[in-house]
């Protein structure tokens, strides 16, 4: 077995095992009791649905996870990913042009073998615990909107990099990091102009209490906007939710309708001021220049391993490609990529401590902790996670850590 193989079969099989570990300390982190501090936000029988919920989903995941691993342990070891490069070859010629069918025949593969799980957990899972709002019809369409614009998007930005290491040569990754970054620019600012309205309507806030509460907060906290919709997030799912998107004049506030129906006004505003205080903290900005630096180092790395004709026999190629390279080096960098998540995940919740802080900076502290805890409810989220699985995974602070930090701030005051 060539060495490189016997690296990424190891890498493979180390991530597996991890990654299986920390789901398993969280599964069993698991208590029918509530935690004192939050006792009253469930009934008896409703905190044993949040318990039967967390528990199926994890299980349902080990079984998804092992059934992705097995299948990649066997393309890896019969060397499927070459086979399909030999083959495309007999027909393709051009590099760019193999490429894209290279990576669209796995796309499809991958697709075809994943969606029966899509479709359970959501018509199943979702729907025995009472979230699932989308039709069978509205899953499909996603599904096939969702391939066309990977298919367009995905295929564009592909064949980019293709054309670019083919034949600019060393300073390749810049050209290419240049493209990315002017693709995730353009998304930041018009993703909720162009993308989200391919899958739901988003419709102006009307006049009323809610957008006078909003408009008067924005007023006082120095924030002007002027562009607050409403997404029509109930035509899928009963789980709420709001975000902020965009830069100056687009600068655009979303609030799922069915946050507007959980939440009373005074909670809504609280929220967004937690989703103000990101932007006014530079949180945005943060993350738009750490992402981007994080894409130049790993199209720097990804160079090395184009040419690299061991690597392409490893997967059972014949030749250096593009394509099994890009693999090979996305299996190899996943334990860089993981520690590197882990600091991103440290640093999210550091943000996410500083924008609750600003919400409680204008005596939001009470209503921010009672939206929470119902959006917490609502969503049957776990209320005792796994510390060490909260520490490699969690974006956001649990929600009893975030209520410890909002009440002592309210208590200094």
């Amino acid at each position: 077995m060539p060495i490189y193989l016997s690296i990424i079969l190891l890498v493979v099989v180390l991530d597996f095992v991890w990654t299986q570990y920390l789901a398993y300390r969280n599964r069993k982190r698991m208590s029918p009791d509530i935690p004192p501090l939050l006792e009253g936000i469930y009934d008896k029988d409703e905190y044993a649905r949040q318990q039967a919920y967390q528990k199926i989903n994890s299980r349902f995941g080990l079984y998804t996870s092992l059934f992705s691993f097995i299948v990649m342990l066997l393309i890896l070891s019969l060397g499927i990913f070459g086979w399909l490069d030999g083959l495309l070859r007999q027909f393709i010629n051009n590099e760019v042009v193999l490429t894209l069918a290279f990576f669209g025949i796995v796309y499809i593969v991958n697709d075809i073998i994943t969606l029966p799980f899509s479709y359970y957990a959501t018509f199943v899972i979702e729907e025995r615990f009472g979230f699932n709002k989308s039709t069978k019809a509205v899953f499909w369409f996603d599904q096939l909107k969702g391939l066309l614009l990977t298919t367009i998007l995905g295929g564009i930005i592909l064949a980019l990099l293709v054309w670019f290491y083919e034949t600019l040569g060393t300073y390749a990754w810049l050209y290419a990091w240049g493209a990315v970054t002017v693709f995730s620019l353009f998304m930041t600012l018009f993703y909720s102009n162009i993308i989200v309205p391919l899958f739901n309507k988003q419709t102006p806030l009307e006049d009323g209490e809610l957008r006078g509460a909003i408009e008067t907060f924005s007023r006082e906290a120095g924030f002007s906007i002027k562009n607050i919709y409403v997404m029509d997030a109930s035509k899928r799912s009963s789980k709420a939710n709001a975000y902020f998107t965009g830069f100056g004049a687009k600068k655009r506030i979303v609030l799922f309708d069915t946050l507007i129906n959980d939440l009373r006004t005074s909670e809504i505003v609280a929220v967004l001021a937690h989703e103000i205080g990101h932007y006014k903290k530079r949180h945005t900005l943060q993350g738009m220049f750490i992402s981007i630096f994080y894409t130049g180092i790993i199209l720097f790395l990804l160079s090395w391993f184009l040419d690299n004709e061991a690597i392409a026999v490893a997967l059972g190629g014949k030749e250096a490609s593009f394509h099994l390279g890009l693999i090979a080096f996305s299996v190899l960098f996943t334990p860089v990529s993981m520690i590197i998540g882990l600091f991103s995940s440290m640093h999210s919740r550091k943000n996410e401590y500083q924008a609750d802080a600003y919400a409680a900076g204008f005596g939001l502290a009470d209503s921010l902790i009672s939206g929470l805890k119902k959006l917490s409810v609502k969503s049957l989220s776990n209320l005792n996670p796994d510390p060490l699985y909260v520490f490699f995974y969690y974006s956001h602070p649990t929600l009893l850590q975030r209520m410890g930090a909002l009440m002592e701030i309210d208590n200094k005051k």
